[in-house]
């Protein structure tokens, strides 16, 4: 091994050989350090680019892929995204409404030599869904479902349409009118019809006054209401390929200010299997994520994420790793593999430290160097 990289990375200057890794000077008599292997074999590394790393999702993803054999790339439109100070090499891009955004994803992935892209946030899908074939061309896997499976996922009334249709349990969901006690009973959840995170707009309404404040106050909006069901909540990852989900963990969680704040990771086979169905006739491409509500025994699925969760990582810690399985499958060709143990993640602030002068070097190049720092 250490004949091998030295012959792919010295150079003949005069009568004194120099390795250079990077453009730099690593040794000048003749030794390899295990350092100098090691940077070596990680420049060397099939890339992935994860997006959104200023993020809950796209940090949950780094954290399950700091670990793995390939060199993980991170990407993220805020300078002061904490993912960006957390990878082998970051980069600052373009939000996803802008008209450069693929193209800056593509020049990434070309000199990082990445082989996959992990979007981090839901407003980057149907960017990244559109442009599948540009970046298939290339030999780049963008792990995100088609633009219809994001359609019907992101627009919570297409959502309740769907699983109403295949025969699935679903909270009663209507549009937001003022005739909303003719199809509910107080209380009742109104929500946003698209989009959405952390239960951002996300209300319980509880009386008449409020549905009358709720109706002035969104009146320009479009709003759907949703039947409440009273029991425990569960998040429920999935990893898809092939148009076949190979796999399923379920956790019941306690959530504050909408993000999932204690979690635990259950065994239920009956839930499991239901799970399945469902993700085997919607069909996404690569992780998907249904949250639901169990009533009387009765799963009733109130939302579903055609992408990571920002749980990821917390279920790759009771050994389901997705993004850890979908890389192995795109680049070893290896079929899913995971092994789960019920676990309780309670989960808390950590902070990363990063010199000021790290942020200035990334404002003024758009790019960093890792400088060892993990999340």
């Amino acid at each position: 091994l250490r004949k091998h990289i030295a012959h792919c990375i010295v150079t003949r200057r005069g009568a004194r050989l120099r390795p250079k890794i990077n453009g730099c000077c690593a040794w000048r008599k003749h030794r390899l350090t295990k350092k100098t292997i090691d940077e070596f074999t990680m420049s060397q590394a099939e890339g992935v680019l994860v997006t959104g790393t200023g993020g809950g999702v796209g940090q949950s993803i780094l954290k399950c892929l700091q670990d793995s054999p390939y060199r993980v790339v991170a990407a993220d439109g805020a300078i002061l995204g904490a993912g960006l100070y957390a990878a082998a090499r970051s980069y600052l891009v373009p939000y996803a409404s802008a008209p450069n955004y693929i193209d800056r994803l593509c020049e990434i992935c070309a000199r990082e030599n990445c082989k996959i892209i992990f979007p981090g946030l839901d407003a980057e899908l149907f960017a990244l869904a559109n442009a599948r074939a540009r970046f298939a061309e290339m030999g780049v896997t963008v792990m995100v479902s088609a633009p219809q499976v994001i359609e019907t996922c992101d627009d919570k009334w297409l959502t309740f349409q769907f699983l109403r249709a295949h025969a699935f349990y679903a909270p009663h969901t209507v549009p937001f009118t003022s005739d909303v006690l003719n199809e509910l009973s107080l209380p009742f959840v109104l929500k946003p019809q698209r989009g959405g995170a952390r239960s951002q707009g996300v209300f319980v309404v509880k009386s008449r006054d409020e549905i009358a404040y709720c109706l002035s106050r969104f009146k320009n909006e479009k709003y759907i209401a949703q039947e409440w069901i009273d029991g425990d909540e569960y998040t429920c990852g999935t990893i898809n390929l092939a148009e076949h989900c190979h796999g399923v963990i379920l956790m019941r969680r306690i959530l504050r200010d909408g993000d999932t704040y204690k979690a635990f990771v259950e065994t239920n086979d009956a839930l499991t299997d239901y799970v399945r169905r469902v993700a085997n006739v919607l069909q996404p491409f690569g992780a998907c994520n249904f949250q639901l509500r169990v009533r009387d025994n009765t799963p009733y699925i109130f939302e579903i994420n055609a992408r990571c969760s920002g749980t990821t990582h917390s279920r790759a810690l009771a050994g389901f790793n997705e993004p850890r399985m979908f890389a192995d499958y795109v680049l070893r060709g290896t079929a899913p593999q995971f092994s789960i143990h019920e676990i309780a993640v309670l989960r808390y602030w950590q902070e990363l430290v990063v010199e000021p002068q790290r942020i200035a070097e990334m404002q003024t190049a758009q790019c960093l160097d890792g400088d060892g720092s993990r999340m």
